[in-house]
């Protein structure tokens, strides 16, 4: 947005703020306000099944629900607008038994059909257009059959054990039949109709949204503790990418939750809890923040010995309670630890400054006059790519990669260059992550097959490594007990870190200032919250 248009939008935010600001108005205690960082430019939509954004995924988890959902503390999957189902012994279909009490916002009855068109068309979407988002939720799903009004079987062309998550999700919620009659853009831009307790009365790319309450809501999922309609009468939403002004309309009271992507600083955390604010917290499912090796065409992380120095030469610990604070989680897996499967993997990914400099030294890697090692005349100098800047972390690592003899250039790109760079293999270390509550999504990142990039995916093994990787992946998907999928993502986890095909760096929290007024704020599975439990009032 110009600079001109964005002072416009948060001087129209401040007045929207005010006016409803507790002391204005009475009303305003059954409004909530969230101040959310800035929006997406470049990836807009509203649609579940488009959706990208995180903050956006929040408002579309309280407008659009889905088959199943997941207990956020155990990762099992239990019944929401499906009361039950079976699996075929050959993992090739799923059997729903839907709740027949069920509406969309326009009055339309939730059955069968209505789930077998919004699946249907979300699978013709994503054959016009295979990178959206969701697609890789619907992986191997086929076909719909009614078998009656309220029992639906959707049949997969291949096994996908990570199907049943999937229909957990925001990305495969069940929008109305009128929805789908609509095109794409629409649905982006908020014409979406679901069973929710609240209603997407309006969205405005880069500046904010309105949920209403929908007043004959009555089919929660177990996870929410509020059984009827919502406490609240409206959700006011705003996109704010300046911290500072988020920040002060916080401590103004102008906005009853602070939420920006990035964990607060010590220093903000200790401000905000001084004013009486409650700092909610949770671990995004999915990788953590790893760094991913180019091992290909004679770069030098294509000598294991060097991976494995640097692995050891990251400090985690120092990294979580320097850049964030005393009490930040230190990472300690490829996954963040809300992922179900996840194994610690702590022990390998210990500071090792000592044994990183002696891997270099058997590798040939000596330390010059400068500080740095050097080879045949070369000196050891990776290049990171990273968008949109660096930040204190990346230049932490730079600084801990320093005192090993490790030359880390930290490459500042464009959104675009950096794509770009990711497919040309024109690196030595980037980074991406994705978030799902299931450890198949670390194929749209490892597996060329399956990956949003497969230049990045084939260029984080060796030639020999690829081969049991993908392996491990297909062992995951095709898996039909819990105790074999433990087993593949076990071994998944552990072969990523022994052959350093991933660097993690730090656990992925997200957290957000809820203002004393606000009551009964929890975390979903997927890392959202459940807007119809909260309570407002005074503080």
């Amino acid at each position: 947005m110009p600079p001109l248009h964005r002072l416009f939008a948060i001087g129209a935010l401040a007045l929207a703020l005010n006016a409803c600001s507790p002391a204005d108005d009475t009303s305003a205690s059954k409004t909530l306000n969230i101040a959310f960082w800035g929006d997406n430019t470049t990836l807009v939509s509203v649609d579940p099944f488009q959706v990208y954004w995180l903050e956006h995924r929040v408002l579309l988890r309280n407008v659009a629900e889905s088959l199943t959902d997941q207990d956020p503390d155990t990762g099992r999957i239990i019944p929401w607008l499906a009361n039950s189902w079976e699996v075929a012994s050959d993992a090739l279909s799923y059997t729903f038994h839907l709740r027949q009490d069920v509406t969309f916002s326009n009055g339309e009855r939730f059955d069968a059909h209505a789930v077998k068109t919004a699946f249907d068309s979300n699978k013709a979407f994503a054959t016009q257009l295979p990178a959206t988002f969701g697609a890789t939720y619907l992986a191997g799903y086929d076909h719909a059959e009614v078998v009656d009004d309220f029992t639906v079987r959707l049949v997969l062309s291949k096994p996908n054990a990570g199907f049943l998550q999937a229909t957990s999700t925001t990305n495969l919620a069940i929008l109305a039949p009128a929805s789908y009659r609509l095109t794409a853009q629409e649905r982006s831009l908020g014409k979406i109709i679901g069973t929710g307790p609240f209603v997407l009365e309006h969205y405005t790319p880069e500046v904010g949204a309105k949920l209403v309450k929908r007043a004959d809501y009555a089919w929660a999922s177990a996870n929410v503790r509020n059984r009827g309609a919502a406490h609240l009468d409206r959700v006011q939403v705003s996109y704010i990418p300046e911290e500072s002004v988020r920040n002060g309309l916080f401590l103004q009271g102008k906005a009853d939750i602070l939420w920006p992507r990035n964990p607060f600083s010590e220093v903000d955390l200790k401000l905000f809890q001084s004013k009486g604010a409650t700092i909610q917290s949770r671990s995004l499912p999915g990788p953590a923040l790893n760094l991913y090796p180019n091992t290909r065409n004679d770069r030098l992380l294509g000598d294991r010995q060097v991976r494995l120095a640097l692995q050891k030469a990251i400090d985690r610990t120092s990294y979580a309670h320097t850049v964030y604070n005393a009490e930040f989680p230190v990472v300690s897996g490829v996954y963040d630890v809300t992922t179900p499967y996840f194994k610690a993997q702590a022990d390998k990914l210990a500071y090792d400054p000592k044994g990183a400099e002696q891997l270099l030294e058997a590798a040939g890697w000596h330390k010059g006059e400068d500080g740095y090692r050097h080879k045949n005349g070369q000196r050891l100098t990776l290049r990171y790519n990273l968008t949109p800047a660096e930040s204190a972390g990346d230049v932490l690592v730079q600084d801990q990669l320093r005192k090993v003899g490790i030359d880390l250039k930290l490459n500042v790109l464009t959104r675009a260059e950096w794509v770009a760079g990711n497919t040309s293999g024109n690196y030595d270390l980037t980074s991406t992550y994705m978030t799902r509550a299931d450890p198949i999504i670390l194929q749209t990142i490892l597996d060329p097959r399956a990956a949003n990039s497969a230049t990045l995916a084939t260029n984080s093994y060796e030639p020999h490594t690829l081969p049991k990787v993908q392996a491990l992946f297909d062992s995951g998907i095709t898996a039909t007990a819990d105790t074999q999928r433990a087993a593949a993502y076990g071994q998944l986890q552990d072969l990523l870190v022994d052959e350093a095909a991933a660097f993690p760096l730090y656990e992925r929290v997200w957290q957000a200032a809820t203002a004393p007024r606000v009551k009964d704020f929890r975390w979903t599975a997927e890392g959202f919250a459940f807007l119809s439990d909260i309570q407002v009032g005074q503080p």
